[in-house]
C-alpha cells in the first residue's frame, strides 16, 4: 500500500507527459502479453544456428544449380547453333581442301609421269642430226598421247618390240645427211628376238622370216650377193646410206599391227617430209602401203622403184611383182647417175 502511494504521489507531482510519449505507452500497453515473451525469448542455440545456416547454404546451392542449369542450356542452345552451323563449313573446308590436294597431287603426279616416261627418254638418244628436225613433232599433241599410250603398255607389263634402246635403230645407224636410199616397211617382227629396229631386218641368231628370204633371194639373183647367208640383219646397208624406216616402229609381243594408229604414223610421215626436202634420192617401195606412204615426193628430182610387197603372198603378183624387179641394180644405177656411190648389197 505504502509504495502504490508514492507512485501515485511521484505522478502527481510529474509534469504532464507529452503526446508522443502518451502514443508510445498506448502501444506498449496494447501490445499483448505474448509478445513481450516473444522478444524476451533465449537466443537460438548452436544447433538452430547450424541447421539454419546448412539450410541457407542448400537454398543458395539450389538456386546457383538452377542458374547454372539455365545458363547451361543457353548455352547449349547457342553451341548447337554453332555446331549446325560449323559443320557444313567445316565439312565444305574439308572436301574443297580434299579436292585442292588432290588436284594438286594429280598434277604433281602426272607432270612426275610425264617427266619420268621411260618412253619419252627413249626420243632423247635419237641421233642428233635427226633429232633437230623432228625436234617440233616431240611437242606435238599425237607424240604426247604416243607416249602415254607407250607407258600405258609398260605399266600393263606388255612385252614390247623392238628394245627400246633398238626402236630408233633406223635414225641412228643411218643419219640425215647420209641418207641415199630409202626402203619403207610396216610393221615391226612381232615374235620374240626378231626385231632390231630396221624394217624388214632381224637380229642375229635369228630364223629368217619369208620376206626376208625372197629380199635375200632377190639380191643374189640381181647383184648377185651371197645365196646363203649367217644371219637376217640389214645393219650393212643402213650404214651405207640407206634408211630401213617402218612406218609403225613398236608393236606388243604376238600381236601385229597391235600399235597402229597410236601416233607412230605421224612420226614417220615427218621423217619422209623431211628426207622430201632433199633430192636425188632413191626410194624403193614395196606394197601399196608403202608407194601411199611416199606419194608426196617429188618424182622430178628422185628415183623412185615401185614393186609388190616381197611377202610370199604377193612378192610374185602384180603388174611390177617383186621377184624379178631388179630393184637393187636399178637403184645403184640411179645413184650413179647421181654421182654418188652404189650400194653393196651383201649382209
Amino acid at each position: 500500500m505504502q509504495l502504490r502511494g508514492y507512485c501515485l504521489l511521484l505522478l502527481l507531482l510529474a509534469p504532464p507527459p507529452s503526446t508522443s510519449f502518451i502514443a508510445r505507452r498506448t502501444i506498449m500497453t496494447t501490445r499483448p502479453i505474448s509478445s513481450f515473451f516473444a522478444s524476451s525469448a533465449a537466443p537460438p542455440s548452436k544447433k538452430q544456428k547450424l541447421e539454419s545456416s546448412a539450410s541457407a547454404e542448400e537454398d543458395a546451392t539450389q538456386s546457383a544449380v538452377a542458374i547454372s542449369s539455365s545458363s547451361s542450356k543457353s548455352s547449349s542452345r547457342s553451341s548447337s547453333a554453332v555446331v549446325a552451323k560449323s559443320p557444313a563449313r567445316e565439312v565444305g573446308d574439308v572436301v574443297s581442301s580434299s579436292s585442292s590436294s588432290s588436284s594438286s597431287s594429280s598434277s604433281s603426279s602426272s607432270s612426275s609421269s610425264s617427266s619420268s616416261s621411260i618412253w619419252r627418254a627413249a626420243f632423247d638418244h635419237i641421233e642428233p642430226g635427226w633429232r633437230g628436225r623432228l625436234e617440233p613433232e616431240l611437242k606435238k599433241p599425237y607424240m604426247t598421247r604416243l607416249v602415254s599410250f607407250l607407258d600405258s603398255e609398260t605399266a600393263s607389263k606388255q612385252t614390247i618390240y623392238p628394245p627400246r634402246d633398238s626402236i630408233f635403230s633406223a635414225l641412228n645407224l643411218c643419219p640425215f645427211e647420209s641418207v641415199k636410199v630409202v626402203i619403207i616397211g610396216q610393221d615391226p617382227y612381232h615374235g620374240p628376238g626378231q626385231a632390231n629396229g630396221l624394217a624388214f631386218s632381224v637380229s642375229r641368231g635369228i630364223a629368217l622370216p619369208p620376206s626376208l628370204k625372197n629380199i635375200i633371194k632377190e639380191a643374189h639373183d640381181d647383184v648377185h650377193t651371197a645365196a646363203q647367208t649367217p644371219h637376217g640383219s640389214l645393219e650393212n646397208w643402213s650404214r651405207q646410206g640407206v634408211l630401213l624406216l617402218n612406218t609403225v616402229l613398236t608393236v606388243r609381243k604376238g600381236d601385229a599391227n597391235s600399235h597402229q594408229k597410236k601416233g607412230w604414223e605421224e612420226f614417220t610421215d615427218a621423217i619422209i617430209r623431211e628426207i622430201g626436202k632433199r633430192d636425188k634420192i632413191v626410194y624403193l617401195l614395196w606394197g601399196k602401203p608403202a608407194q601411199a606412204k611416199c606419194k608426196s615426193i617429188d618424182t622430178r628430182k628422185n628415183f623412185i622403184i615401185n614393186a609388190s610387197h616381197p611377202s610370199p603372198l604377193g612378192a610374185y603378183k602384180t603388174d611390177a611383182p617383186f621377184m624379178g624387179s631388179k630393184c637393187y641394180s636399178r637403184c645403184n644405177a640411179a645413184l650413179t647417175s647421181f654421182g654418188k656411190d652404189v650400194i653393196d648389197w651383201s649382209l
